[in-house]
């Protein structure tokens, strides 16, 4: 696969991931969010399973260790609280502004290597990360001088969703079977949060019969297929291509969010959506200048 190739799966990627919201809202009309999330992360793990077969049978295949199923368990606990958080906010909330919040976890990705993993971000950052948190309240309703409910549990979300995205790819390159985590993780999430909605939400087969588009949207492409093109295109694509193409999920959510919910942003909400994505370019940009710099004679 060619750099172009890779960076065109990326980005048929962020579309998938912006389109889900659309499903994710619609779903939440007839049935709880965790029973939601549940359904679609297992739906999810059996889209991958393939993948764990062939990957387990591959010659030289590393053996699973307990403390391997605990990282795998570890990442699986942070991917449901992620999921969960933004769920619920999606019932309180635009599609758009949940995409837009979602993506406050960019920043905070390189502020939690720095702080947990001890590597030392480029001075953009700090900025970026202040950009992030002013477009989020311009976003959210900058007249009122609050947040609103669901935009408060987007915004939640961000935190689990960051510690994932900092720790996965460690697990799996320390592990050598990025499938095996990817399935390990989809099904203890789908696991937690199917038991979680039949004991603590309000479900029926109706519901679940009437939620089925939804269900096996979100759950075959943006679990299933999304997450596996992804760790199949950052194999040959630039690390900072990649971050940059799915930013760009945050574009496509409000585009999705304009056609099919007929969500609106005012001036405020605009710039507010200008200042997130302008920071996530701004942190991914900026640290390339020094390596296209030409090198003093």
């Amino acid at each position: 696969m060619s750099r172009i190739q890779a960076n065109l799966l990326l980005t048929l990627v962020a579309v998938i991931w912006a389109s889900a919201f659309v499903a994710q809202s619609r779903a939440m009309e007839v049935m709880g969010p965790m029973m939601f999330t549940g359904i679609r992360f297992l739906i999810g793990a059996l889209v991958v399973l393939p993948l764990i077969l062939r990957e387990r049978r591959a010659p030289g295949a590393r053996t699973l260790t307990a403390s391997d199923g605990g990282k795998i368990a570890g990442l699986g606990l942070l991917l449901t609280l992620g999921a969960a958080l933004q769920q619920i906010g999606i019932q309180h909330t635009t599609v758009t502004n949940a995409g837009f919040l979602t993506a406050l976890y960019v920043p905070l990705v390189p502020l939690l290597g720095w702080l947990l993993l001890r590597h030392w971000p480029h001075w953009s950052v700090w900025p970026g990360a202040l950009a992030c948190l002013v477009g989020a309240f311009l976003l959210s309703g900058a007249h009122e001088l609050k947040i609103g409910l669901g935009d408060a549990w987007v915004v939640a979300s961000a935190l689990p969703w960051a510690l994932h995205v900092l720790l996965i790819g460690v697990v799996a390159d320390r592990m050598n079977s990025p499938y095996t985590v990817a399935g390990g993780q989809f099904l203890l999430c789908g696991l937690l949060g199917l038991t979680w909605g039949l004991v603590n939400e309000p479900w029926s087969w109706e519901a679940v019969q009437a939620a089925a588009a939804p269900l096996l949207y979100t759950g075959v492409l943006s679990v299933g297929v999304a997450f596996t093109a992804q760790v199949v295109a950052q194999r040959y694509a630039h690390a900072a291509d990649a971050a940059i193409i799915l930013s760009s999920e945050t574009l496509f959510t409000a585009g999705f969010g304009y056609v099919l919910m007929g969500d609106r942003l005012s001036a405020a909400g605009l710039l507010g959506c200008g200042l997130i994505l302008g920071a996530m370019l701004l942190i991914q940009l900026l640290p390339m200048l020094r390596i296209l710099r030409p090198r003093a004679a």
